[in-house]
């Protein structure tokens, strides 16, 4: 399935997107459910209930506003840094030069607020020069935890998984350094654009699949995520080790090398910008900074 949360007339709705991803139909869903969008579905489907039937005449995926499927995570964005090797080599002297110096020791895991995300066609706001003007862009597969569990065995690991989805991992280099830990530098309002939809791990193989950004129309990055340092699995082992994750958590698995603080010299966002985020077998998300 691909489930999409939009909005048209004033109302949000969660619904279920076409395979030519040309027409979503809306699930019918009790009082203001839909208001956590592809979570109420998900948090349903976690309690052993069925997958609600859909109600009304399907629209135009062209007629509605795209939202971010999950519109506000019930808790901070799981993130991975430093989970490709040529992305590690391309910041090995800025951003993880403090960190251990052999990239396959331990993930690098930090988090985003959830109130930083926004939807896949909508503007990332810059936050002003005397704030950052290192602004960049990191292109990431999204997993969407389905059912919960706490010490997950990497053996038992994908059946805990959702489905997929795209974000921008949107960082202020200069705070992400600053402050000797990222989360600030993550996590500035509008830092990360989700979307378009969930894709659900019935029909996409997450650990096969290839993610891609482009700024004003350039190719920055292009990775496969057969080559993630540490895959899916290990990387819900890891943070589910005394840590209890929920159905519909996000995990942003890392990005590929290609980064504009990798660049020399370094190229970051300006106002008009437009950065591209697409991943096979989900689709893609295109931003304005402004």
């Amino acid at each position: 399935m691909q489930i999409a949360t939009y909005q048209l007339d004033g109302r949000r709705f969660v619904g279920l997107v076409s395979d030519d991803r040309e027409q979503v139909t809306p699930f019918e869903l009790p009082g203001n459910a839909a208001a956590e969008g592809a979570l109420a579905i998900i948090k349903l489907l976690a309690d052993g209930a069925p997958l609600p039937a859909t109600a009304g005449p399907a629209v135009a995926l062209a007629s509605v506003q795209l939202l971010a499927p999950i519109p506000v995570p019930r808790r901070n964005v799981w993130c991975v840094g430093r989970n490709y090797h040529a992305h590690a080599k391309e910041l090995q002297t800025s951003v993880f030069k403090d960190n251990d110096a052999n990239p396959d020791a331990w993930p690098i895991v930090f988090t985003k607020v959830p109130e930083c995300v926004v939807g896949p066609f909508d503007k990332v706001m810059l936050p002003g020069a005397a704030i950052s003007g290192q602004i960049d862009y990191e292109a990431e597969l999204a997993v969407v935890i389905g059912k919960g569990g706490k010490n997950i065995a990497r053996a038992d690991a994908m059946g805990h998984v959702f489905g997929y989805t795209v974000v921008n991992d949107v960082t202020a280099r200069d705070v992400q350094m600053r402050h000797q830990q990222w989360d600030m530098g993550k996590s500035f309002d509008t830092f990360c654009p989700m979307g378009p939809w969930i894709v659900t791990a019935d029909q996409l193989d997450g650990t096969r699949t290839r993610v891609r950004c482009w700024v004003n129309g350039e190719l920055r990055q292009d990775g496969p995520t057969e080559n993630l340092i540490f895959d899916i699995p290990t990387l819900i082992e890891t943070i589910s080790r005394g840590i209890t994750l929920y159905p519909g958590d996000v995990i942003a698995t890392g990005t590929p090398a290609g980064v504009g603080l990798g660049m020399k010299p370094p190229r970051f966002l300006a106002a008009g910008d437009v950065v591209r985020v697409e991943i096979d077998g989900i689709g893609a998300i295109e931003n304005q900074f402004v």
